[in-house]
């Protein structure tokens, strides 16, 4: 299934980035990373109004028995995040034709940071700290929107949980669910339009309305 839009959202941290090894490896192995980053998650998506995003890290980690110093062991280590595999070329191959941006839950520093490991000509980096407000609140949503400046029913939402996918449902978003580390959706696939397990596969979601999908036309002729 593909779908009209003119710009493209994206998650950042669990979309494009490869947050659960780096996750892993600070806790010391999978099993402790993997609760560390689902205390975050669900912390995360229940907090609303912007506080600290370190603040949010060390309580996950104290919450499920972890020291609270790993949260600037994070930090430090923040430019080891890796993109998951292709996500530079396929972002690279949408952004020739539509308009690309983030919308993440963390600081302005790291969003930003992070956003310059994937490889992409972003337009936009919204981030909770410069919107004010953690996903799912749908304000982050629109302020991701408003910096592509596109309406929000002509923006795809590439989602990286389960909860961010409900999220930029409800904020009127068209949403694909980028599910590489193969996460229970719980149900909130079924909001949708399609779940990929590589990000090269998202060209074949999107369609451009400037080049809508059919039969290829041979390209207008261009001046000297």
């Amino acid at each position: 299934m593909s779908v009209a839009v003119r710009a493209v959202l994206f998650d950042l941290l669990s979309a494009l980035l490869d947050s659960w090894s780096l996750c892993d490896d600070i806790a010391g192995s999978e099993e402790r990373g993997r609760r560390w980053r689902f205390e975050y998650l669900r912390l995360t998506y229940r907090t609303g109004a912007y506080v600290p995003y370190r603040d949010l890290v060390a309580r996950s980690a104290a919450t499920v028995g972890l020291p609270r110093a790993l949260a600037g062991e994070l930090e430090t280590r923040w430019d080891e995040l890796a993109p998951w595999p292709g996500a530079g070329a396929a972002l690279r191959r949408i952004a020739r034709e539509t308009p690309i941006g983030v919308a993440t839950n963390c600081s302005q520093v790291l969003g930003v940071r992070a956003a310059g490991l994937v490889g992409a000509p972003f337009r936009s980096v919204v981030t909770a700290e410069s919107a004010g407000f953690y996903k799912p609140d749908p304000r982050i949503y629109h302020a991701g929107v408003e910096a592509l400046g596109v309406p929000a029913d002509e923006v795809l939402f590439v989602a990286g949980s389960p909860r961010d996918i409900g999220g930029a449902a409800s904020a009127g978003l068209k949403v694909v669910w980028h599910n590489p580390a193969g996460l229970d959706g719980g149900g909130a696939e079924r909001l949708a339009v399609a779940v990929i397990d590589d990000l090269s596969k998202l060209a074949g979601v999107v369609e451009s309305p400037a080049r809508p999908s059919g039969p290829a036309s041979r390209p207008a002729p261009t001046s000297a």
